[in-house]
């Protein structure tokens, strides 16, 4: 099945919402992995989880470029909406 003959009505949405799932899941790996770095943690699940969080970034990024462009960057959109929200949510916290 080819994603770009869908209509953009459903799948810019779609991706937008993806977006920002992968982008949560990715900038909550890499808290951790720096929590286990800071903590000085088992360095193998450090890699593991940066293998990780990249792979998942980069399938996601897939499955949107088979949609087209806009779906790309409507995908990169949700993951830097993501990390707006992640890094309000830290400051306050921090505060």
């Amino acid at each position: 099945m080819d994603l770009s003959t869908l209509p953009p009505q459903l799948t810019l949405p779609a991706c937008f919402i993806g977006g920002i799932l992968l982008g949560y899941g990715y900038f909550r790996a890499l808290r951790l992995t720096a929590n286990l770095i800071v903590s000085q943690g088992h360095p193998l699940l450090g890699l593991a989880l940066t293998i990780g969080r990249l792979a998942f970034l980069c399938a996601g990024f897939y499955v949107a470029v088979q949609a087209g462009g806009f779906a790309l960057l409507t995908a990169l959109g949700g993951v830097i909406c993501a990390k707006a929200l992640m890094l309000r949510q830290y400051r306050g916290d921090a505060a």
